[in-house]
């Protein structure tokens, strides 16, 4: 792991953060720390007026778009924002990992918000980080590629014991490091760790928040599967069971919210 390069925190969430930790955060001071940078104001924009975020009303500021979302809502566009600066890769590569990590991002967000199970923030903060361990080891290692495809088609085995197995290390030990080294939120990090290990599903132990986090991103990669057109999920397949037990979801329930899943990923192209 010591070999592997982490990002580090930027600066600029280093001060929203600063801002946030107060006991009543300032929309307006949020604003003028995130408007020094003019290109993660206009992305932050667009993410907050996009289909999946936006009401009726639409933001023509930051400010307004602080005050629509949510001081904490905004917080986790803008850390997706950072981490795509932050994560260095081949172009092509990195634009379809984070198009399948926003899709993961949206998806757990409507499981949550369906659920009523997690705040939206804490949702998608996880969504889009529970993979970043990804292409950190794809810098790293030039035979990773294979080891990613060779465990996601793997329908026995943990998909982060295959990893350790030729890696020393994982991509969720990766992520979590990451996260914890940006300040995110400890359920946030605890779940990026063991996204993989649905054992934890059915252990009492585990807190309560963190499990839910995890089954959540399992029902998203069935849907997500399901989506692109794979019938078949081999995520679902090893937790589907234990996630859908955790989440009190019957069969019927829960092809009832696969079925709307799929139908908000369309409407989000």
């Amino acid at each position: 792991m010591r070999s592997i390069r982490i990002p580090p925190r930027p600066s600029l969430l280093v001060d929203l953060q600063r801002e946030l930790a107060e006991s009543d955060p300032s929309p307006r001071k949020i604003a003028r720390i995130i408007g020094n940078d003019v290109g993660m104001s206009g992305a932050l924009l667009k993410l907050a007026n996009s289909p999946f975020f936006s009401a009726a009303r639409k933001a023509k500021s930051v400010e307004q778009a602080i005050n629509f979302l949510g001081v904490s809502q905004c917080a986790a566009l803008l850390t997706g924002l950072l981490a795509r600066q932050a994560i260095e890769g081949d172009e092509a590569h990195l634009n379809q990992f984070w198009e399948m990590s926003s899709q993961r991002a949206q998806a757990v967000v409507f499981a949550s918000r369906k659920l009523s199970i997690a705040p939206p923030d804490i949702s998608h903060t996880f969504g889009l980080f529970c993979d970043i361990g990804v292409p950190l080891l794809m810098n790293r290692f030039p035979d990773y590629a294979d080891t990613f495809a060779m465990a996601s088609e793997d329908s026995e085995r943990c998909f982060t014991t295959i990893e350790d197995a030729r890696h020393s290390t994982n991509h969720a030990a990766i992520g979590c490091l990451l996260a914890r080294n940006w300040g995110l939120s400890p359920d946030v990090s605890w779940a990026i760790l063991l996204h993989h290990d649905y054992r934890v599903l059915d252990d009492p132990a585990t807190d309560d928040a963190v499990r839910s986090l995890v089954a959540l991103s399992v029902l998203a990669e069935k849907g997500i599967q399901r989506y692109h057109g794979n019938a078949d999920s081999v995520e679902w397949d090893k937790g589907g069971e234990r996630a859908c037990r955790h989440l009190a979801l019957s069969p019927d329930e829960t092809a009832d919210l696969l079925d709307e899943l799929h139908e908000t990923l369309h409407n989000e192209r």
